[in-house]
């Protein structure tokens, strides 16, 4: 059945979540650094400072006394080649114990209690956000019930539109960007994600009623600007949604839930990202470190 370890993931999520380990902490005052590719990466930035592993890799002198690295599988080549370039201390937020990363590192902590199946990685996301949130001393207890209640939503209205755009600032913004890329990997849709100041400064010349819109709200100044986003969207005939915010692990699960529906409603699987198909998976090996 297409997506059917993406929907498996999916609904895995808060019997994972509550698996999550909670006994360690990163040490008093360290400054943190964070890196990954990918969906890793993105679950890196909800840590606070991240730094794209290719970037790490190109200026591995930062300004930082320990290096978070987050790989699900623990073997990305270039989150490997930024662990190896870092002189410092490293950590590794992973969904297996043994890895070549693993061994770089001076402590593992395995987030998630098997690999996750499909390649349009869900699960494995809001792990690895929730165990890097315990790692700084939250308490992440609430996540699996406040998930739960995520599942069960009812999912916001998308018709034939396949253009998409998802705007968030502060702790939102790694959602924005996780969001677009369930939508691409998933749904196979063109999806930008925007912090919500640059999509207002200039990104509105491109968009027009075929574009369908999430703003995440926040808080604060940042929920005041994600409402003048909303209404400048509107104006501009494009179906616009202020989605509001609890937490990062609860806040993506609508956009991978709305990646699956997309895909069944256009007839696609998201468990191979495409790569079942012989052009994508062609794409996807000639493109791979050299």
């Amino acid at each position: 059945m297409a997506g059917e370890q993406t929907k498996a993931a999916i609904a895995a999520q808060p019997d994972w979540l509550a698996q999550v380990p909670t006994d360690r902490r990163f040490p008093d005052g360290a400054r943190l650094l964070f890196t990954g590719c990918g969906t890793s990466f993105h679950a890196a930035m909800t840590g606070g400072e991240a730094v794209q592993a290719l970037e790490l890799v190109l200026a591995p002198e930062q300004e930082a006394d320990l290096l978070v690295l987050v790989s699900h599988e623990g073997d990305t080549e270039l989150t490997l080649e930024a662990a190896r370039a870092w002189r410092g201390p490293r950590w590794l937020v992973t969904g297996k114990p043994d890895s070549p990363i693993a061994e770089l590192c001076d402590e593992v902590i395995v987030c998630t209690p098997a690999i996750e199946e499909s390649w349009c990685h869900t699960v494995s996301y809001t792990c690895a956000v929730a165990a890097i949130a315990a790692l700084r001393g939250e308490d992440v207890s609430r996540l699996p019930d406040a998930v739960t209640g995520a599942l069960a939503a009812e999912l916001p209205p998308v018709a034939a539109h396949e253009r998409f755009v998802v705007a968030g600032a502060g702790r939102d913004l790694p959602t924005a960007h996780e969001a677009v890329l369930k939508l691409r990997e998933g749904a196979w849709v063109a999806a930008e994600a925007y912090e919500t100041e640059q999509l207002l400064h200039g990104y509105f010349a491109a968009i027009d009623e075929s574009v369908r819109a999430f703003v995440l709200e926040g808080e604060g100044r940042a929920a005041e600007r994600g409402a003048g986003a909303v209404e400048g969207l509107r104006a501009l005939g494009c179906e616009a949604t202020l989605v509001p915010t609890r937490h990062p692990v609860v806040d993506i699960v609508l956009f991978q839930r709305l990646a699956v529906a997309i895909a069944d409603a256009r007839g696609r699987d998201p468990d191979r990202i495409h790569r079942d198909d012989p052009r994508w998976a062609d794409a996807a090996e000639r493109s791979r470190t050299r």
